[in-house]
C-alpha cells in the first residue's frame, strides 16, 4: 500500500524546498531539525546498540526513510562530523537485514535490550514504565547516562519518524547514499 503524501506544496516550491515543515511552520520545522541533529551529533550510545533502537523504531513507525538510513553512511548529510557514526565499529548489512527480518540472534546483550526499550516505548510505553524486572536489566546493561541518551533517541526517532510516515513524506523518498 502506497501512502500518498498529505500535506500540498505550493506550487511555487523548487525540488529543493520540499520540506512541508520548513515552507509552512519553519520555526517548529528548525526546531524539530536541531533535536535530530543533536541525537546524531551527539549520543554517546554505541553505533550497533543505537542502530538496533533506531531500526526497531523506524519499523514501527513504518518510516521508509529511516529503516533505508545507515547512521555511518547518511549521518555526514546533516553536517555532522564526529558523532555517532564514530562510536564503534558501523554495522554491516546483514545487521540490518537481520533485524528487518526480527532476527536478534546476532545481538549483543545491549543491543537486545535497546530493541526491547524502543519496542517497548513505541508500542506500549505503560508496560515499558512498570516492568520492574526489564528495568532492572537496563541499569545492568546501561548507565543512568545511557539510559537517558536512549531514552530521548528513541523519542526523536518516533516522533519525526511517524511524523514523516504519517504525512506521506517518506512515499517518494529513498536515501541517496553520498560519495
Amino acid at each position: 500500500m502506497e501512502v500518498l503524501m498529505r500535506i500540498s506544496l505550493p506550487d511555487t516550491t523548487k525540488p529543493t524546498e520540499m520540506d512541508p515543515g520548513a515552507i509552512y511552520i519553519p520555526e517548529i520545522a528548525e526546531a524539530g531539525g536541531a533535536f535530530a541533529k543533536a541525537v546524531y551529533s551527539n549520543s554517546k550510545l554505541p553505533l550497533r546498540t543505537f542502530e538496533a533502537g533506531r531500526i526497531v523504531t523506524a519499523m514501527i513507525n513504518g518510516c521508509k526513510i529511516c529503516m533505508n538510513w545507515r547512521a555511518a553512511r547518511d549521518v555526514s548529510q546533516f553536517g555532522i562530523e564526529n558523532g555517532v557514526d564514530k562510536n564503534g565499529d558501523a554495522p554491516d548489512e546483514e545487521f540490518y537485514s537481520a533485524l528487518l527480518n526480527y532476527d536478534y540472534s546476532g545481538l549483543s546483550r545491549q543491543e537486545e535490550l535497546a530493541v526491547q526499550y524502543a519496542k517497548l516505548m513505541g508500542t506500549d510505553p505503560q508496560k515499558l514504565s512498570a516492568d520492574d524486572a526489564l528495568w532492572k536489566e537496563m541499569q545492568t546493561e546501561f548507565s543512568e547516562a545511557e539510559l537517558m541518551d536512549l531514552t530521548y533517541c528513541v523519542a526523536m526517532w518516533m516522533g519525526l519518524g511517524r511524523m514523516t510516515h504519517v504525512l506521506g513524506l517518506d512515499s517518494g523518498c529513498e536515501v541517496t547514499p553520498q560519495s
